[in-house]
């Protein structure tokens, strides 16, 4: 029979850094997401209404499960944090997505934790895998399954190796070992409430997506609102100020998986060389990446307004000129925040 433990133990050889087992019970954390909803506080993530029945339980995913193998992935490289950026004029693109898009690389390595796990049973069982897009309340689960708390920055926040991981899951319909859940170690802490451009973290354990910097450069496809592109900055992808800012990441570990490496063309680059740079270029560098999956002309977007936010005194010439062969600058939606940014520059 397999075991819990026998899991673990291979799911650490194909490279997760925590890997636990939740129950597929009842939750109260799971009855949470219709009241944020209702306050909308999803905005234009209309999928999250479509599947919130779905997401209610684990075993509307999956009608035989039994228990959920939670697993972590460490992403934390030797750079410095957002925070602590020296250096004005670059972009800011959330830590995560420096890398090997983790999507690509959770499914690998799941793909394979479930075929061992096939071949080791010795008898037929159901599973479904997860990496961010399946009908799962993931950190819900992941806490239930001893990998951290959820904290008030909602980010699953783990005692030894803070929050910068990222998840999967394999719901299956074979009775494993649950393991304990993480108490919650946040205190009276708010530094990452407080510290928040945007107060999207609208109480503890709360954040309105639609105040939150991630949500705002990869979500909106389409024009961000004027009145919410001031608090961008310079974040061209993501944000993670809740992170850098919290204590429990101050000793955070730093992964050498070369999954989670910086991609040269996103190690820190200039606001300046990412506009200039041809939509092939621009390509190339997000390749393979979370990146792609907001495109050349969200990135191009997003730079945009971030060059409008830097206040250099060359922004305006640089947002004018036609980057070579890059006909995503003259996309409407690019244009227009092209604009924008020049018209706040010049109002400097």
């Amino acid at each position: 029979m397999l075991t819990a433990k026998q899991v673990k133990a291979q799911a650490t050889l194909l490279g997760f850094d925590l890997c636990g087992v939740a129950p597929a019970g009842d939750f109260p954390e799971l009855t949470a997401l219709p009241a944020w909803l209702r306050r909308g506080f999803a905005g234009r993530m209309t999928y999250l209404n479509r599947t919130a029945k779905k997401r209610a339980d684990v075993r509307r995913w999956l009608p035989s499960a039994r228990s959920v193998i939670c697993v972590a992935c460490v992403y934390h490289t030797d750079r410095p944090l957002s925070v602590e950026a020296s250096e004005s004029g670059e972009a800011l693109i959330a830590r995560y997505a420096w890398g090997d898009d983790y999507h690509d690389v959770l499914q690998r390595r799941l793909e394979a934790l479930l075929g061992w796990m096939q071949a080791a049973a010795g008898e037929p069982f159901d599973a479904c895998i997860g990496v961010d897009d399946a009908p799962v309340q993931e950190r819900v689960y992941a806490a239930h399954a001893g990998l951290g708390w959820i904290g008030k920055n909602t980010c699953v926040i783990h005692p030894g190796l803070g929050s910068w991981f990222v998840l999967g899951e394999i719901a299956t319909s074979l009775a494993l070992a649950p393991d304990e859940p993480v108490f919650d170690q946040c205190g009276t802490c708010r530094l990452c409430l407080d510290a928040c451009p945007t107060g999207a973290i609208v109480e503890p354990y709360v954040v309105d997506a639609t105040r939150c910097l991630s949500y705002l450069t990869i979500e909106i496809r389409k024009s961000i609102p004027e009145v919410q592109r001031p608090g961008l900055g310079a974040h061209v992808f993501g944000c993670d100020i809740c992170q850098d800012v919290c204590p429990w990441n101050a000793t955070a570990v730093s992964s050498v998986d070369p999954a989670w490496q910086p991609h040269p063309g996103l190690d820190r680059p200039r606001l300046t060389d990412l506009w200039r740079d041809s939509d092939a270029g621009l390509a190339a560098r997000i390749a393979d990446t979370a990146l792609r999956r907001r495109g050349v002309a969200g990135l191009r977007r997003n730079v945009a307004v971030a060059i409008g936010n830097s206040g250099a005194a060359d922004g305006g010439d640089v947002l004018a000129e036609s980057p070579s062969a890059a006909p995503s600058a003259g996309d409407p939606v690019v244009a227009e925040h092209g604009d924008w940014a020049r018209e706040r520059l010049a109002r400097r």
